[in-house]
């Protein structure tokens, strides 16, 4: 199956949660990706020891997961380019939700 994430809130257990899923699903043998878009695009700024998002983005790309992030949400709070946060942009999010079988959105 594919699943598309999309990801808008920067509540670091909201997002944290949201990438764990992403996780299990990877190791369900789903193809996953993640759209961080709005405040969510801040998810590495908001990690915390309890709530640690950027251990479970890493582990996300570390199992194949591709992460997919709005350029004008990242350039609106300027913030720069990385592979953790990459530039992309609305019609990345539009295909990610024209393929996937399903979308959860966080």
């Amino acid at each position: 199956m594919k699943i598309g994430i999309i990801i808008s809130g920067n509540d670091p257990e909201t997002s944290w949660n949201a990438l764990r899923y992403a996780n299990f699903a990877i190791s369900q043998k789903d193809g996953v990706k993640v759209f961080f878009m709005g405040k969510g695009v801040e998810y590495q700024k908001i990690s915390t020891d309890e709530f640690n998002t950027i251990e479970q983005a890493d582990k996300f790309l570390k199992s194949g997961g591709k992460i997919y992030a709005c350029g004008t949400c990242i350039k609106s709070r300027g913030q720069e380019s990385s592979e953790m946060c990459p530039i992309n942009t609305m019609k990345d999010m539009y295909e990610i939700i024209k393929e996937s079988d399903k979308v959860v959105s966080f």
